[in-house]
C-alpha cells in the first residue's frame, strides 16, 4: 500500500520528535481497530490512557505511533496527543487537492454522506475519501482527515453538534469547498432554547467554506431563509434542493419504483436527470437531493451519481432492510435504530404505512429534547396513526405520554428496556408484517435488531 505519512511529515505536521524513521497506511486511536501499518495515537480518555495500550496496538501490527511520552517501540513524541491528532489532521487538508464537501444537519447526515461517497466512487474508483461510521465529532473529524490519501479527488466529512460554536471549530478544520445543511430539526433541543437556535448553530458549517465555495440548504425547510442569510456571509454561491417549484435542484415528478424506492425527474441548474432511487421514503428523495447538487457543485459526473443512488446498500441503524426469517416465512425488518428526533420519526413512520403486510412499529424514546420531551413524545400519536400502526411497542419512561395518547386507539406495549421490547416483538411478529424499529441510539434497539436479525438477509 502507498504510505498515508511517513515519521518525517507526522514530526513536521504535530511538532514532535521522531524516535526513529518509519511510515503508516492508517491512522487509529482505538488499540481494538489497529491493524497491520496503522499510526496508533495514544489518546487521553475519561477513564483510560491509551498510552496503557500502545503495547497491544504493536502487537497488532501498529507501524508507529504518537506518544506523549517514550515508549519502547517507534513513535513520534509530543506535548499533547489529542492536539497532534487536529495538526494531523489540518496537515492533511493542507496538502490534498480534492474537491472538499462537508455534510452537517439534525437529520440525514450520515445516509448523505455515504450516498456522497458512493456517488463520486462511482466515476472516480478509489479516489473517494468519506469519514467512516458516524465520526463527526472533535475526534472523528480529525481522524478521518488524517485518513485521506494523498491521491483523493473528492472527500466527503460528516460533521455533528448539540452546542453552539462546535461546528465553527470542525468546520474551519475541514474547510469545505461545498457545505451541506440537509435539514433542520428539534434534535438535541434540551441544549437549545429554540429551533432557530439549532438552525444557527448548524449554519456555523458555512464558516469553513474555502473562497468560491457553495453553500447547500434545504429549501423546504420553515428556516431556509435563515441559513440563506448565514450562508451569504461565507459562500460565493448557495444552491437550495427539495420539493418546492422555486428550488435549484429540485425533483420534478415522483414515482414510487417496483423496488420500493422512488422513480425521480431531478432538475438542476445546468441539467436534468432521471433516476431511481434505490432507498425507499421522501427523505430519501430529499437526501438524493442534496446528493445531486453537491456532485454538480464540485463538477462530478451525475450519470455515474444516479447509478450510485439506484444501487445505495441500506446502511445498518439508518434504514437498512432486513429480512427476518420466520417459521412460516418472513417478515421485513426496518432497522432505524441508531437515532430519533421528531423529523425523523415522522419520516420512516410514513414510510412504514406504505409498507406492504401488517404494520408493527418499536419505538425508543427520543433522547435530548429538553422540557419539550412529553409534547415531542406525544405528538407522535398522530404520524403512527396515519402509518395506520398495528401494534407498537414503545421503550423507556420518555414514552408515558405518547402511551396515553395513544390508549384505547391501537394495541400498545410499553415496556422498559430494549430486551422487554425483543421478547414482545417475538410474541407478536408474524410472516408478512412490517415492522419499523427506531429509536435514540442510547436506548439500545440495535441489540433488538440483531436478536431479531439471526439468519437475517438484505432485501
Amino acid at each position: 500500500m502507498t504510505d498515508l505519512w511517513t515519521s518525517a511529515e507526522i514530526a513536521a505536521a504535530t511538532g514532535g520528535q521522531a524516535s526513529a524513521t518509519f511510515s503508516v497506511t492508517g491512522v487509529a486511536f482505538d488499540s481494538r481497530e489497529v491493524g497491520p501499518g496503522d499510526l496508533f495515537i495514544a489518546l487521553p480518555g475519561e477513564t483510560t490512557d491509551g498510552h496503557r495500550f500502545v503495547d497491544q496496538a504493536f502487537a497488532s501490527g501498529a507501524g508507529g505511533a504518537i506518544t506523549a511520552r517514550k515508549v519502547d517501540h517507534p513513535h513520534v513524541l509530543v506535548a499533547d496527543t489529542a492536539a497532534a491528532l487536529n495538526a494531523l489532521g489540518a496537515a492533511s487538508r493542507a496538502r490534498t487537492q480534492a474537491k472538499i464537501i462537508g455534510v452537517t444537519g439534525s437529520v440525514g447526515k450520515t445516509g448523505t454522506k455515504e450516498a456522497l461517497f458512493h456517488a463520486l466512487d462511482r466515476s472516480a474508483p478509489g479516489h473517494a475519501h468519506r469519514s467512516l461510521k458516524s465520526y463527526n465529532n472533535h475526534v472523528g473529524v480529525p481522524l478521518s482527515l488524517s485518513r485521506m490519501p494523498r491521491d483523493t479527488r473528492y472527500g466527503i466529512f460528516e460533521m455533528g453538534m448539540n452546542h453552539a460554536g462546535e461546528l465553527t471549530e470542525l468546520a474551519k478544520m475541514v474547510r469545505p469547498n461545498v457545505a451541506i445543511i440537509t435539514a433542520i430539526a428539534p434534535a438535541h433541543k434540551a441544549f437549545f432554547d429554540t429551533v432557530e437556535a439549532i438552525a444557527d448553530a448548524k449554519a456555523e458549517i458555512f464558516a469553513g467554506l474555502e473562497p468560491g465555495g457553495t453553500a447547500i440548504i434545504p429549501y423546504d425547510s420553515p428556516y431556509a431563509g435563515r441559513l440563506r442569510k448565514a450562508a451569504e456571509r461565507y459562500a460565493w454561491r448557495t444552491v437550495t434542493f427539495g420539493l418546492g417549484e422555486s428550488a435549484d435542484v429540485r425533483a420534478v415528478d415522483m414515482v414510487r419504483a417496483a423496488s420500493g424506492g422512488t422513480l425521480v425527474t431531478v432538475k438542476l441548474p445546468r441539467a436534468e436527470i432521471c433516476l431511481t432511487i434505490g432507498q425507499p421514503g421522501e427523505h430519501w428523495v430529499s437526501n438524493a437531493l442534496a446528493v445531486l447538487a453537491a456532485v454538480e457543485a464540485v463538477g462530478g459526473d451525475l450519470a455515474a451519481a444516479g447509478l450510485a443512488l439506484a444501487e445505495l446498500p441500506g446502511l445498518p441503524g439508518r434504514g437498512a432492510r432486513v429480512q427476518v426469517s420466520l417459521p412460516q416465512g418472513e417478515a421485513l425488518l426496518i432497522d432505524e435504530s441508531y437515532n430519533a428526533n421528531p423529523l425523523s420519526m415522522e419520516a420512516t413512520l410514513k414510510q412504514l404505512g406504505r409498507e406492504q403486510g401488517r404494520h408493527l412499529a418499536v419505538l425508543g424514546a427520543m433522547r435530548e429534547l429538553g422540557e419539550e420531551s412529553d409534547a415531542f413524545h406525544a405528538a407522535l400519536a398522530e404520524p403512527i396513526s396515519a402509518a395506520a400502526v398495528d401494534l407498537v411497542i414503545l421503550v423507556g419512561p420518555e414514552m408515558r405520554p405518547l402511551a396515553e395518547r395513544l390508549e384505547g386507539r391501537i394495541g400498545i406495549a410499553h415496556v422498559a428496556d430494549a430486551e422487554a421490547a425483543a421478547e414482545r416483538l417475538k410474541s407478536e411478529l408474524r410472516a408478512g408484517d412490517a415492522v419499523l424499529v427506531k429509536g435514540s441510539n442510547s436506548v439500545g434497539l440495535s441489540r433488538l435488531v440483531a436478536a431479531l436479525a439471526g439468519g437475517k438477509k438484505e432485501s
